[in-house]
Parts: structure tokens; C-alpha cells; sequence
């Protein structure tokens, strides 16, 4: 099994480990085109100015520059300790117990712009890329579209993706059988479902601190769908390759 993660923008500074080695990372056949990405962030980030417009950063967000810079120099920490924000907030990584972090650094993996899906506890930086953003000398989507569904979709085991879907059309894992979409959606007082979109980011985080501390090796949605009702969540099956997950109206 594995749960597929979305990055987020915010992460957390510093680190007790070295510098990035991306051979060490998950899924080794990308580490070619995670180094020439490298590259082109470290280049961008000499010019302020267009780092800025690439990046789409505010005048706060300028030291966002600064740890692009010093990207293959930082720091770093285990993946599902650096990123911040709402899923990774609900999802709680320092709390968590050893077999459940153990459990994360083989059946979690996390979709990131900068260097492809990466196991949840890989050793990364901070740094600041974007599914949207504009490399000069790569296109993010043409590069990681037809890399990353080689990779996750090589096996036959089953994967929960619950990515965004702008991480999604980075990387489409499109032709697998056992792979199942997480919706958020709501019901309405009326009884009528609809999808949500910025609000969908806690019951992630929760829904995948409840597999992790299950922390058992899953085969089918049915069992996904089980566990996460023991954990007092609503789940059920919808369209084709669909799961979904239900949470309180915003």
C-alpha cells in the first residue's frame, strides 16, 4: 500500500542532518532529473527579480529565495517533519509512534515539485517550488508526467491518492487499476454532496494519521474504508477509482 501526499508550500526551517543526497532518496532511477532540477532552482535563485516572478512571491516572502540558494547545503529533516500547513498540522508527524513512522517510511510517499515522490521520512530541505511555478530551463509538468506514473505505478499494490489535483495532472497515474482518488466532500442539511477544495486538507491529514498508526499493510479500498470508520470518519466508495471521504460543512 501506498498513501500518496501532496508538499505544501510552508516548511519548517533548519535541520539536525546534512546537506541533501539525493541518491538516498526514494526511487533512485529519478535522482538524474531530481539533480538537473537542482540546478535550475540553485540558477534561478541568483536573480532575485525573477525568482520572485517564477516563484510568485510577495515582497514577505523574499527569503524564500535565500533557501533556494542554499538548497544543496541546508539542513534537513524527514519530509513528514518539514512541510507545514493544514495536512501535515492534522496529520501531526512528531507525535506520532515509532511503528507508525516506520510504517510512514515505506508506505507514505509525498509528491514534490522539486524532487519528484519522495518517501516520508527521506531527508529533505526547505525550499520553495511549486506544482505552478516557471523554471526557465524546465517545464515541471512535461518532466515528472510521464517519470513519477513509471514509478508509483509499477507495482500492483494499492495506493490511496490523496494528492491535490494540481499535483495530480503534475504526475496523472492514469491506466492503474488499484489506484483510488480521495474526494472530500460534505453534505448539505438537503442531503445534497459536494466536493471541497481549500477545507479538504485537515480530514487528509487525519485520514492518513489513522492509516499510519493502523500501521498494517493494505491490500484493498474496502480495508482503507474500514479503518478510517474506526477512527470515526465517514468513508465510502463513489465513482470509478473514487473513494470518498466525508467532512463537516466549513
Amino acid at each position: 500500500m501506498l498513501i500518496l501526499l501532496p508538499p505544501s508550500e510552508t516548511k519548517r526551517e533548519g535541520g539536525e542532518e546534512g546537506p541533501l543526497d539525493v541518491s538516498r532518496l526514494r526511487f533512485p532511477s529519478l535522482t538524474a532529473t531530481r539533480r538537473r532540477i537542482l540546478r535550475e532552482v540553485r540558477t534561478l535563485s541568483r536573480d532575485e527579480a525573477a525568482s520572485v516572478k517564477a516563484l510568485k512571491l510577495s515582497v514577505r516572502q523574499l527569503p524564500e529565495v535565500a533557501r533556494n540558494r542554499s538548497v544543496t547545503t541546508s539542513p534537513t529533516m524527514p519530509a513528514i517533519d518539514r512541510y507545514t500547513g493544514v495536512v501535515f498540522d492534522a496529520l501531526d508527524a512528531q507525535s506520532l509512534t515509532a511503528e507508525a513512522r516506520s510504517f510512514a517510511a515505506s508506505h507514505l510517499v509525498i509528491q514534490s515539485a522539486l524532487l519528484g515522490p519522495i518517501g516520508g521520512l527521506d531527508q529533505i530541505p526547505a525550499y520553495r517550488l511549486s506544482h505552478d511555478s516557471k523554471l526557465p530551463g524546465v517545464h515541471l509538468a512535461k518532466t515528472w508526467a510521464p517519470l513519477v506514473p513509471a514509478e508509483i505505478g509499477a507495482g500492483a499494490e494499492l495506493v490511496l491518492d490523496c494528492r491535490s489535483e494540481a499535483y495530480v495532472a503534475l504526475s496523472p497515474l492514469t491506466g492503474r487499476s488499484n489506484s483510488w482518488f480521495l474526494r472530500v466532500v460534505t453534505e448539505s442539511d438537503d442531503g445534497s454532496v459536494r466536493a471541497l477544495n481549500h477545507f479538504n486538507k485537515k480530514s487528509k491529514g487525519l485520514l492518513t494519521r489513522a492509516l499510519l498508526l493502523h500501521a498494517r499493510d493494505l491490500e484493498s479500498i474496502d480495508e482503507v474504508i474500514a479503518v478510517a470508520r474506526a477512527a470515526g470518519m465517514r468513508m465510502e466508495r463513489g465513482e470509478p477509482g473514487e473513494v470518498l471521504l466525508y467532512a463537516p460543512a466549513p
